[in-house]
């Protein structure tokens, strides 16, 4: 009798945590669900520029257009920031493979050291096989002003004082979202972003749009 008396206080407990745990994952799915349903912001737009990719092709503000972008500022020789930054636009750049509608876009902040022939051996060695990643490069000045008045990233004594963050950028060349390099929850939110971008894309134009 004693042992059904002190059961059921802890069967209680049980119940009661349940219930908590599913108020919890309820209140999760309706944010979630209200979260899908409003529209990405719009922070700015990327302005006219002309750089020079690292195979010698021009690459500029058209290049946006009618592709979803994710753009980063590093250079080859940092030794602490952008190998972390890379590592990250590489799980990007392999995660969505399947279609040349997503690019991602590195611009050297370091570009007396950083040749069109650097960038070039830099691709091949983090495993770039195509030109859905391209690497630009233009006079530092040029950088600089792109990166802080184009994309709002701070760039003070460069190289060294670059942003770690990536900017996403839609099909029709507006800025969507920052995103921390660092940051692996931020990291996950920018797939998220990148996806509903995507198929948003691809649902308005009847679904022959980004098609893989």
């Amino acid at each position: 009798m004693n042992k059904s008396k002190r059961a059921l206080p802890v069967t209680l407990l049980i119940v009661f945590i349940s219930l908590i745990f599913l108020v919890i994952a309820a209140k999760l799915i309706i944010d979630k669900s209200r979260e899908e349903k409003q529209d990405i912001d719009i922070f700015g737009e990327v302005p006219p520029f002309t750089f020079t990719e690292r195979n010698g092709q021009s690459f500029g503000r058209e290049n946006f257009v009618g592709k979803i972008s994710v753009v980063d500022f590093i250079y080859t020789t940092c030794p602490s920031v952008c190998p972390i930054m890379t590592n990250a636009m590489n799980e990007l750049y392999n995660t969505f493979k399947v279609t040349d509608k997503i690019q991602f876009v590195s611009i050297t902040v370091d570009p007396e050291h950083d040749t069109l022939e650097v960038l070039q051996k830099y691709a091949k060695r983090i495993g770039v096989t195509d030109n859905r990643w391209v690497f630009l490069h233009a006079p530092v000045e040029q950088v600089k002003e792109l990166s802080e008045k184009g994309f709002m990233f701070p760039a003070g004594n460069l190289p060294d004082e670059h942003s770690r963050k990536f900017a996403l950028v839609d099909q029709d060349g507006m800025i969507r979202g920052y995103f921390d390099s660092f940051d692996t929850m931020n990291m996950a939110l920018l797939k998220l972003q990148i996806s509903k971008l995507y198929y948003k894309e691809k649902e308005k134009a009847g679904g022959k749009g980004f098609d893989y």
